[in-house]
């Protein structure tokens, strides 16, 4: 999460430099997407967990679903960063 951060200023720096411009601006933008996922993927762990101390048999299916879900945000999490490095190195 620390290093979206980081990278989203990197680029913000850059956009005001003016060395990319908009280009970097975009990809900024497109880095975001990983904030949300994490945040997404911490709300789901909470609720993974809460769900596997008030049902203690159903660890399993909790534990398969969760890992399910963690994978879908992390995809969406990494197809902004690999958008954010098309707009800023590729167009």
């Amino acid at each position: 999460m620390l290093q979206m951060v980081q990278m989203v200023q990197m680029f913000i720096a850059m956009a005001a430099e003016g060395d990319v411009g908009m280009k970097a601006l975009g990809a900024a933008i497109a880095v975001l997407a990983g904030i949300g996922a994490g945040i997404g993927m911490g709300i789901a762990t909470g609720k993974a967990v809460e769900a596997t101390a008030r049902q203690p048999e159903a660890e399993g299916k909790i534990r398969s679903t969760l890992m399910i879900g963690l994978a879908f945000a992390e995809t969406t999490a990494l197809y902004g960063l690999v958008v954010a490095l098309i707009v800023a190195f590729v167009l």
